[in-house]
C-alpha cells in the first residue's frame, strides 16, 4: 500500500492542489500528503521491527542460527540494516548531512528578526524532508525504482504538454486573455491565493526577445524559473526510460515534449544547466557507456547546439546571458552583491532561515520576490556558511554515490546528471522553495538506498 501511495505521490508532484487554511497562508496539499504517508510509513517501521528477544549482542551470530527459526529474511535485512538498534532510518553519510543541514536551519530561528517567518520556512521544510526518509527505504528493489522513475516522467511529460499548449495558444489568443485564466482560476487552484496574488503583483512571466513579448512556458507552475528546474531535472530520467522501454515511440516523445517545454520557458539558467548536465555526462561516463548512448548524447549536444545558435527567439535569449547589462542579469548582480554583505556581516548563522528580504527591506511582507536567485548564496545568507557547506557536500556525496552505482547499472548515469542539472541551475536559482521541486530532489537523493540491498 505505502508503495502504491508514493507512486501516485511522484505523479502528483506537478498537479499539487494548494490549500488555504486561513487567511494570508497558501498550503501545498503535497505537504500533507508526505507527513501522512511518512506517519504510516514510521507506523509500519515500527510494527514490523524484529523480535524484542533479538538483541544487539547477537548480531555477530546471526550466520550461525537456523533463519527460518529465528526470523524471516525480511526481519534479518531490517535487524542488519539497523545496526542491531530500534532504529527505522539508514544513517548513513547522505542521511546525517541532510540530518545536520536540518539542525543548522532550525539554529538560525534563534538569530531571526521575524521569528514567526523562519518558523513558517523550518515548518516547510521539516513537512517535505520526511520524503528522502521514505524514498530511502521503499525502493529496496530496481523495479520499484523503475516504477518510480516512470511515474516521474509520465508526470513531467504532461505538464511539459501542459506547458506547450500554453505557449503557442497565445498566437490564437491575446496573452493578456491567457494570464487573467491563470491569475482567475489556475493560479488559485495550484499555488493558493496569496502567491498568486504574489505574481500578479511581480509577474516574470513575459519576455522580450526582438521587440517580441512571448509568455513564457509555466505549465501549471507560478513562473518558468521552478518549471525549467522541473523539467531539466526530469530529462535526463525520460532518456533512461527512453533506452530500457519497450515502447520507443512513447520514450522518445517524453523525451521531446519535456526538452521543448523546457526551451519555451526561455530561462537561461535551464539552458545553461542542459548544457552543464551533458557536458559533465560526457567527460565522466563517455568511456563507460555504449555505442546507443554515445550516439544518443552526440544528437543531444548537435541539436542543442543548433538551438542555441541559428537566428531566433531562443539563441538571442541565450546570448542575452552573457549581458551583464541586462535587466535581470544585472539585478541578479546587484542581489548577489547585497547577499555577500550580509553574508560578511553575519557569516555563522546568517539573519535567520526566511529573513534575508528583511535584510533588504525592513517594511516588506511575507510574500514577496526577494531572494539571493543562488541556492548556496540563499542558504548562506539565511541559515549561515557552515549550512551551505554542508548543502554542498550533500550534494557530492549525493553524485559520488550515484557514480558508483553507474559502474553497474548506468540507469544511475542519468539520475546523476538530473543531480548535476538541479546543481548548475542552482547557481543562479533557488530551488528549495518550490514544494514540487524540493520533493523531486529528495526523491532522486532517496534512490542511493538501493546499493543498500545489492550489497546485502
Amino acid at each position: 500500500m505505502i508503495s502504491n501511495f508514493f507512486l501516485l505521490l511522484c505523479f502528483y508532484l506537478p498537479f499539487q492542489i494548494a490549500l488555504n487554511p486561513a487567511q494570508g497562508v497558501d498550503l501545498a496539499s503535497l505537504r500533507i500528503f508526505i507527513l501522512i504517508l511518512f506517519s504510516v510509513w514510521v507506523y509500519d517501521r515500527i510494527k514490523n521491527k524484529p523480535p524484542h528477544q533479538l538483541n544487539k549482542n547477537k548480531i555477530d551470530d546471526l550466520s550461525n542460527i537456523d533463519e527460518q527459526e529465528q526470523f524471516d529474511k525480511k526481519e534479518r535485512n531490517w535487524f542488519s540494516w539497523c545496526g542491531g538498534k530500534k532504529n527505522i532510518f539508514i544513517f548513513d553519510v547522505q542521511t546525517k548531512l541532510i540530518l545536520f543541514f536540518l539542525f543548522l536551519s532550525f539554529i538560525s530561528l534563534f538569530f531571526a528578526q521575524n521569528y514567526f517567518w523562519s518558523v513558517r520556512k523550518l515548518a516547510y521544510l521539516f513537512s517535505i524532508f520526511p520524503l528522502y526518509f521514505i524514498t530511502k527505504d521503499i525502493l529496496n528493489s530496481k523495479e520499484k525504482v523503475i516504477k518510480t522513475l516512470a511515474s516521474l516522467v509520465w508526470a513531467g511529460a504532461i505538464v511539459a504538454i501542459i506547458g506547450i499548449v500554453q505557449f503557442f495558444s497565445q498566437f490564437i489568443w491575446n496573452y493578456e486573455e491567457i494570464f487573467k485564466v491563470y491569475l482567475s482560476f489556475i493560479g488559485p487552484v495550484f499555488w493558493g491565493e496569496n502567491l498568486t496574488q504574489m505574481v500578479r503583483n511581480y509577474p516574470s512571466w513575459l519576455v522580450g526577445v526582438s521587440g517580441q513579448n512571448y509568455f513564457r512556458a509555466i505549465g501549471t507552475f507560478p513562473d518558468p524559473h521552478s518549471f525549467s528546474l522541473f523539467l531539466g531535472m526530469i530529462l535526463p530520467i525520460s532518456v533512461i526510460l527512453f533506452f530500457i522501454s519497450k515502447n520507443k515511440i512513447i520514450g522518445g516523445l517524453s523525451f521531446v515534449t519535456i526538452f521543448l517545454a523546457n526551451i519555451l520557458t526561455f530561462a537561461r539558467g535551464g539552458y545553461l544547466a542542459i548544457i552543464a548536465g551533458i557536458t559533465i555526462f560526457i567527460l565522466v561516463f563517455w568511456n563507460k557507456t555504449q555505442t546507443k548512448h554515445k550516439i544518443m548524447a552526440s544528437l543531444a549536444v548537435i541539436f542543442l547546439f543548433l538551438m542555441l545558435t541559428i537566428p531566433g527567439p531562443v539563441s538571442q535569449r541565450f546570448d542575452s546571458s552573457f549581458d551583464l547589462q541586462e535587466g535581470s542579469n544585472a539585478g541578479r548582480i546587484s542581489i548577489w552583491q547585497k547577499s555577500l554583505e550580509t553574508i560578511k556581516h553575519k557569516p555563522l548563522f546568517g539573519t535567520g532561515i526566511g529573513n534575508f528580504s528583511l535584510a533588504v527591506d525592513g517594511k516588506i511582507d511575507y510574500r514577496n520576490p526577494i531572494y539571493a536567485h543562488n541556492t548556496y548564496l540563499d542558504i548562506a545568507v539565511e541559515q549561515g556558511i557552515l549550512a551551505s557547506l554542508v548543502w554542498i557536500f550533500i550534494l557530492l556525496v549525493t553524485l559520488w554515490n550515484f557514480w558508483i552505482l553507474a559502474k553497474e547499472d548506468m540507469i544511475y548515469a542519468g539520475i546523476f546528471t538530473s543531480v548535476i542539472i538541479f546543481s548548475a541551475h542552482s547557481m543562479v536559482e533557488t530551488g528549495l522553495y518550490s514544494p514540487i521541486v524540493l520533493s523531486l530532489l529528495l526523491m532522486l537523493f532517496g534512490l542511493t538506498r538501493f546499493s543498500h540491498y545489492e550489497k546485502e
